[in-house]
C-alpha cells in the first residue's frame, strides 16, 4: 500500500501543478546581478577609450594596447592594465603656470658677527617678465623682509641670487630681479575685475617648503576688504577671498583662474581663531587672501622701474575721534552735529599741513569734499584716491569754528 503525502507534488505531471520554481531563489538573482555588474564593468573598459576619443568623457582614456601595457598570466588568465590619463581645465592651467611659480628664500646673519648668510624663512613668487639677460619676480614683501640675501629657487631647483629692486610694505609687495639664463616660462596675468563669486581658483606655491604645492578652490569673494597696517599707516586692503588652502609658505605664489591666468597674490590666511558677532572665537578654515591682480600690477610697475611708491601725507599725528575720551572730546568745541573727524595731535615743521595753518587739537572732518568717517576710510581714501602734488581742499575745526584750506600733498613710502 502506498501513502501519498498531500504537500507532496513529485509524482503529478507538470501540467497539473504549472512551472515548477527555481529552487536557487533568491541566491540565483544576487548571482545573476553580480555576474551584470562584471559584463557592465568590461563593457565600461572596453567602450571608454571610444567615447573619450570622441569627446564625450571629460577626460581621456588610454588602454594597454594604446599606450603602456602589462600583460601578466596567471593560470591561463590574462589581465591587462589600463591607465587614466585625466586632461581637465585644472591639470592644465596647473601645467601652464607652474614652471613660473619659484620659491623665494629669505637668508639672514645669525648675528653681526656671522660672516655666513643661513635661511631663515621661504615664500613664493611669481616670474612676471623677461627682458634681455633678466627675468623679474613678484612675491610678498613680508617673504623678504631683513633678508641680508635673498635666493630664488626655480622650477627645476635650481638656485640663482636675487636682487630686491623695490618693496612696498601698505600692499605687501616686492619685485625681485634674477639672471634670465634659465627662465623657461613667464606667468601671464589676468583681470581680477571680471571674476565671479564660485568660479574655480588654482593656489600655487610652496607651503612649508614642499616645492609646486596646488591646492584648489573656488573664488569666494571678489571684493573684500581687511585692515592692513604698516609705519604707522592703517588701510583697508582689497583682497579676493578663497578657500583654496593657502598656508605658510604659498605668501607671494599664484592664486590662478582655470585659463592658467594669474589673478591674485597669494598673501595671508586667517588659520585658526577669529571672533564672532557674539565676541567669542570660534575655529574656521578655508578662509584665504590674495591681493587681486589688478591691484598689485601698478604697484609692481612703480616698484620695478623706481623701487618705490611714493604715496601722499599731510605730515601729521592724528587719532580717530571716536577713540577719544568723552571729557576730552568737549574740550574741542565742537558743535553737536560734528561726531566724526580725525584729531590733530602733532604737526610735523616744514609739512603740508603745518603750511596750512593746522595746529594740534584741530580737528579734520573733510579732504578733497571726502567726509571723514574713520581714520581707515581717511587713509584708505587718500592712498588709493589721491597723489603726490597734489591741492586738494580740507576742512577743519580750530576752536570751534570750522575753516578750509588749501593744501599740497606731500609724499612719503612704506619700505
Amino acid at each position: 500500500m502506498e501513502y501519498y503525502d498531500e504537500n507532496r507534488t513529485d509524482h503529478i505531471p507538470e501540467s497539473e501543478t504549472g512551472p515548477k520554481r527555481s529552487s536557487t531563489g533568491r541566491g540565483g538573482w544576487f548571482f545573476a546581478g553580480f555576474i551584470g555588474a562584471i559584463v557592465g564593468i568590461v563593457c565600461f573598459l572596453i567602450f571608454a577609450p571610444i567615447l573619450s576619443d570622441l569627446g564625450i568623457l571629460p577626460y581621456s582614456v588610454t588602454t594597454g594596447s594604446q599606450g603602456t601595457s602589462n600583460l601578466s598570466s596567471n593560470a591561463g588568465a590574462t589581465t591587462q592594465q589600463i591607465n587614466v590619463k585625466v586632461d581637465s581645465g585644472v591639470t592644465q592651467a596647473v601645467a601652464k603656470v607652474s614652471p613660473a611659480v619659484v620659491a623665494v628664500i629669505n637668508l639672514q646673519k645669525a648675528n653681526f658677527f656671522d660672516n655666513q648668510y643661513t635661511e631663515t624663512g621661504m615664500g613664493s613668487g611669481i616670474i612676471y617678465k623677461r627682458a634681455g639677460p633678466y627675468a623679474y619676480v613678484v612675491t610678498n614683501d613680508h617673504v623678504v623682509s631683513g633678508a641680508g640675501e635673498v635666493e630664488v629657487r626655480l622650477s627645476n631647483n635650481q638656485k640663482v641670487n636675487a636682487t630686491v629692486l623695490g618693496t612696498d610694505a601698505l600692499y605687501d609687495l616686492a619685485v625681485l630681479r634674477i639672471p634670465s639664463t634659465n627662465v623657461t616660462t613667464v606667468a601671464d596675468f589676468g583681470n581680477s575685475a571680471t571674476l565671479q563669486r564660485g568660479e574655480p581658483a588654482i593656489a600655487i606655491g610652496n607651503p612649508l617648503g614642499f616645492s609646486g604645492s596646488v591646492t584648489e578652490g573656488i573664488i569666494s569673494s571678489t571684493n573684500r576688504t581687511i585692515p592692513v597696517q604698516s609705519n604707522n599707516a592703517s588701510v583697508e586692503a582689497q583682497v579676493l577671498q578663497t578657500d583654496a588652502a593657502i598656508n605658510p609658505g604659498n605668501s607671494g605664489g599664484a592664486l590662478v583662474n582655470i585659463a592658467g591666468q594669474v589673478i591674485g597674490i597669494n598673501s595671508s590666511k586667517i588659520a585658526s581663531t577669529a571672533s564672532t558677532d557674539s565676541g567669542a572665537n570660534t575655529s574656521v578654515e578655508g578662509i584665504g587672501f590674495a591681493i587681486p591682480i589688478n591691484v598689485a600690477k601698478p604697484v609692481i610697475s612703480e616698484l620695478e622701474k623706481n623701487g618705490k611708491i611714493e604715496r601722499p601725507m599731510l605730515g601729521i599725528s592724528i587719532v580717530d575721534l571716536s577713540m577719544v575720551p568723552a571729557q576730552e572730546v568737549s574740550q574741542l568745541n565742537l558743535p553737536s552735529s560734528v561726531k566724526t573727524g580725525l584729531v590733530v595731535t602733532d604737526v610735523t615743521n616744514g609739512s603740508p599741513a603745518k603750511k596750512t595753518g593746522v595746529q594740534a587739537g584741530d580737528v579734520i572732518t573733510s579732504i578733497n569734499g571726502q567726509k571723514i568717517t574713520s581714520y581707515i576710510s581717511f587713509s584708505t581714501y587718500m592712498y588709493s584716491k589721491l597723489h603726490v602734488g597734489q591741492t586738494v581742499p580740507i576742512q577743519y575745526y580750530h576752536a570751534g569754528k570750522l575753516h578750509t584750506a588749501q593744501l599740497t600733498l606731500g609724499s612719503k613710502t612704506f619700505s
